[in-house]
């Protein structure tokens, strides 16, 4: 029997080329999914086997269903990717040679109204991606100040109009259904608005999502450790579809790329910073207009990759690109 999870991999040309160079071991998918991503890079890369993690109860049962014929190649856990070294340091199949976020929400969440997660369906107020945390989206829109869920809306939605909807809610209280919020959110804002930049309540749930399941605020970390945990020649890709994610991949990936380094450009360095990792491109890869038009949630994506480099060689650095089209996906 199929499963309920199905979600159709975004990039995966492209995310399956990133993994191509690196040396055998263990690739930690950290955001598994329902396991496209995973099984495309079993079957192009037989020197990998997957250790695929996910917060979702229902995708961690959709991924092992998928891969359950690659048998111990893949395994698959119910945690979050904060916990990524923990998860990492029991698994004994070998070193870590590749991690991969594919970050946000999934089609699968969307798609289905009990989860919360969509203002096209009514639903419950939920929008949790692990349903046994406590904290739902009814919680923040009935219990948060105005003024909290005005810098809500505005940080993490980039809403112009957060103040008028976050009065509107407010006043609206208290508001159970994902449906009754998109309504409020769509009458809050003014006429001219509505008819431009997608739906209107977009913004506003995507704020919700965020805050709901903390997002934003564990993936520095997680990506830091995710690095940390690559072996010489490994590699760490992320697919972010939100600027919020979008800032904290670029921000860290250059951080490990300079090691920290203050000194000013085009000097060199006297300050003794010791990168950790090598760009594989300078910016982000971006999906084909073919993908796009197959799967328009593809749009937004934005593919970035870093290469672990040895902690001890001064002048490997220097000897290799930052930009790499042959040992990474082509822009």
């Amino acid at each position: 029997m199929s499963s309920p999870f199905e979600h159709e991999p975004v990039m995966v040309d492209e995310v399956v080329a990133v993994f191509g160079p690196v040396p055998p071991g263990v690739l930690v998918d950290a955001t598994v999914g329902g396991g496209g991503h995973a099984r495309a890079l079993l079957d192009a890369h037989t020197h990998l086997s997957v250790l695929g993690l996910d917060r979702d109860p229902d995708a961690v049962a959709a991924a092992s269903e998928r891969l359950g014929p690659y048998g111990e190649r893949a395994r698959v856990r119910h945690s979050r990717f904060d916990r990524i070294t923990e998860e990492a340091a029991g698994d004994d199949r070998g070193d870590v040679s590749g991690v991969l976020f594919d970050l946000g929400v999934s089609s699968p969440q969307l798609d289905r109204p009990e989860r919360g997660f969509s203002f096209r369906a009514d639903g419950p107020l939920d929008m949790r991606m692990d349903p046994t945390q406590p904290v739902t989206a009814a919680d923040i829109v009935n219990g948060w100040r105005e003024d909290d869920l005005a810098g809500l809306l505005r940080q993490h939605g980039d809403e112009r109009h957060a103040g008028r909807i976050a009065r509107a809610i407010v006043a609206a209280r208290p508001i159970e259904t994902t449906g009754e919020l998109a309504e409020v959110v769509r009458s809050a804002i003014p006429a001219p608005a509505r008819r431009r930049g997608g739906h209107p309540a977009r913004r506003t749930f995507q704020a919700l999502r965020i805050a709901v399941n903390d997002e934003l605020a564990v993936l520095p970390g997680a990506i830091d450790a995710a690095i940390a945990l690559l072996v010489p020649g490994g590699r760490c890709a992320a697919l972010a579809y939100h600027s919020g994610e979008d800032r904290i991949v670029k921000d860290r990936f250059r951080e490990a790329s300079t090691g920290g380094c203050t000194c000013p450009p085009n000097l060199p360095c006297g300050c003794g910073a010791q990168p950790a990792a090598r760009l594989l491109k300078r910016g982000a890869w971006k999906p084909t207009a073919e993908e796009i038009a197959r799967n328009p949630r593809a749009e937004s994506a934005r593919l970035r990759a870093v290469e672990r480099l040895a902690p001890t060689i001064p002048d490997r650095d220097a000897d290799v690109p930052h930009t790499d089209p042959a040992g990474g996906p082509r822009p």
